[in-house]
């Protein structure tokens, strides 16, 4: 081929997401896929709308019930933060519509939720609701920034023992309809502090010690024992130290940082370091300063220090934190930026296997994996190599479960190290022989896909096409013009065999009608049908009778090689170049007429 076309072919292949190489002799495939740059919608990763920030009235209030912001790339997670007086307005009445509703209309769209119910706002007076004051629980008014006796706002004594008890109820009542609920990625620690942030500088300011800290932590601990739970980085602020973050690392707790370019330059975060021991087993969540304000001051420059936050954390979670489609509008460069590194992206940068495999053999395959993202791949996953027919039918299932997607390391952008995989599969049973598509996917050690891959070929359920495979068959068949004999018709059928047939083989010619074999032809006397236990070709005209019972009629004709020694044995049947899973070769249709007249007309790949 002139040097000219290859190049074309070469950048067309680039386009269509996979470049391919097989060597001269055809005896491998080799696949090197193309990052599509795709956003990509995984578990434990993605954008998180705040659809509500404490005050209900922001940022998904404006969106229309039908709107669930489809458009914007990678969203995964719904943020539903608001004050425990929203929830239960009454002790022991529950309003879980408030949650509920806005959850339903992402979660048919195969979003999750996450939870953040506060205790104390500076923008409602009754963020505790008022019923918890009037049964004697201690708090405080104040201005935000100094305690006020005479301050709009209450914040709870968090140490109170009224306080806590009702706490521990309300809780209780929240992790019954949510704890371990798969609809949920993360719920925070939001008890403590104002804005649930884990700090009082903008309420009372007073101090409260690492015990109190422990306490709340211990009360989530008791009744969310399925969901991940989150502390905030600010826990440890007001002299409380790192034993805070520590306690909350060692029982399970991933980190959060709210409100991160606030400030610009160097101070745009603060707690990158305090990420490193939970961002290896935990996925790390972001939130930006509301981003208006943040424009506003002059601080979110091009939005590059999120991305580096990203980088820093090892985060796995980013917030879209204002009006979404005007955020998106306005940040959408780096929006695509952070989605080829925010959480997990799993690449497969090289997969080969052999163009032709007996159908008696194995299917091996060799692929090399990275995982582009910042942060590991915390559900895990298995690859899974899946054949499929013309029609788009699963023919085998291939699971790799001794490969966990979970052990893939992470690096800078560009320089994570590859793992290198080897795996061989046994065919399954009754396997039909043809040429198949490769699909690769990642997902549960039974096959089913979970993880979506940046690759061209997607099947609609995370199963991407890289190329196919030839089984090769014990044998091929043809089919000739169909002669009267007399009374009978027979059927030439020519045998090719690619291997050595069991002994006593001997071909079956099913006329079929509503699934049930109707009538069969039997081999002309004299054929040679030891000759067919040795390869190559063989023919063999098939005879039969037209019954009363099949005037008139249209009845496929299925045809294949049997053994009658092996009868209940998954070899009773040879396997053919092409068939069904039932061993059969559809060769055509035969139409009978009512005076007995035959017409034969051979199936496509038979003429």
């Amino acid at each position: 081929m002139p040097a000219h076309l290859c190049l074309v072919l070469m950048l067309l292949l680039v386009l269509l997401g996979a470049t391919t190489l097989a060597p001269a002799d055809g005896d491998r495939v080799v696949v090197k896929p193309a990052d599509t740059g795709a956003a990509l919608c995984n578990p434990d990763m993605g954008w998180v709308f705040h659809h509500y920030d404490n005050d209900p009235r922001v940022y998904g209030s404006h969106l229309a019930p039908s709107d669930t912001l489809d458009n914007f790339p990678g969203l995964t997670v719904i943020y539903l933060r608001l004050p425990w007086s929203y929830i239960e307005p009454e002790e022991g009445k529950f309003n879980w519509a408030t949650l509920d509703t806005p959850a339903q209309r992402w979660i048919a769209k195969g979003k999750k939720i996450a939870l953040r119910l506060t205790t104390c706002e500076s923008w409602t007076r009754w963020a505790t609701p008022e019923w918890v004051q009037k049964a004697g629980a201690k708090g405080h008014n104040f201005t935000p920034g100094k305690l006020d006796e005479n301050g709009p706002f209450w914040e709870p004594d968090y140490d109170d023992p009224i306080f806590l008890d009702k706490l521990d109820h309300f809780l209780a009542a929240v992790a019954q309809r949510y704890d371990g609920n798969p609809e949920v990625a993360f719920i925070d620690m939001g008890t403590f502090g104002v804005w649930g942030e884990g700090h009082t500088w903008s309420s009372t300011q007073l101090p409260y010690t690492a015990d109190t800290i422990r306490r709340h932590i211990d009360l989530h601990l008791k009744h969310f024992k399925h969901t991940l739970l989150a502390a905030n980085d600010d826990l440890h602020m007001q002299g409380r130290g790192q034993e805070v973050i520590d306690y909350a690392l060692e029982h399970g707790l991933t980190l959060r940082d709210d409100s991160i370019l606030v400030q610009g330059g160097a101070n745009a975060y603060f707690s990158a370091e305090m990420a490193q021991p939970f961002w290896p087993t935990k996925p790390v969540i972001l939130e930006s300063e509301h981003y208006g304000g943040s424009r506003d001051r002059g601080v979110w420059g091009d939005g590059s220090l999120y991305l580096k936050a990203v980088e820093d954390y090892h985060a796995s979670y980013a917030s879209i934190h204002w009006w979404p489609r005007e955020f998106l509008t306005e940040c959408r460069p780096i929006i695509d930026k952070m989605n080829l590194r925010l959480g997990y992206r799993l690449q497969v940068a090289e997969a080969s296997w052999p163009a032709t495999i007996p159908i008696d053999g194995r299917f091996p395959i060799s692929t090399i994996w990275r995982n582009a993202g910042v942060a590991p791949c915390y559900p895990g996953g298995y690859q899974t190599i899946t054949l499929k027919d013309a029609k788009g039918g699963i023919a085998a299932c291939f699971v790799d479960d001794g490969f966990d997607m979970r052990s893939l390391p992470v690096g800078p952008p560009g320089k994570a190290e590859p793992r290198s995989r080897d795996a061989s599969f046994l065919l399954p049973f009754n396997f039909a022989g043809g040429k198949l598509d490769v699909f690769i996917s990642v997902g549960t050690r039974t096959g089913t896909p979970t993880i979506a891959l940046p690759l061209a070929g997607d099947d609609g359920q995370h199963r991407y096409r890289l190329g196919s495979v030839q089984i090769l068959g014990d044998y091929s068949v043809a089919v000739g013009k169909i002669e009267k004999r007399d009374t009978q018709w027979a059927l030439p059928l020519t045998w090719t065999a690619h291997v050595p047939l069991p002994k006593g083989v001997r071909p079956f010619v099913h006329f079929d009608r509503d699934g049930q074999i109707l009538f069969m032809a039997e081999p002309a006397d004299g054929s040679p049908l030891a000759d067919l236990e040795k390869p190559g070709v063989t023919r063999i005209d098939s005879i039969f009778t037209v019954p009363g019972a099949a005037k008139p009629g249209r009845f496929p004709v299925a045809v294949g090689l049997w053994t009658p020694d092996l009868i209940g044995k998954p070899n009773e049947r040879c396997a053919p170049d092409s068939g069904g899973m039932d061993r059969r070769v559809t060769v055509g249709t035969l139409d009978v007429a009512a005076d007995g007249a035959v017409t034969f007309t051979p199936a496509e790949g038979f003429q």
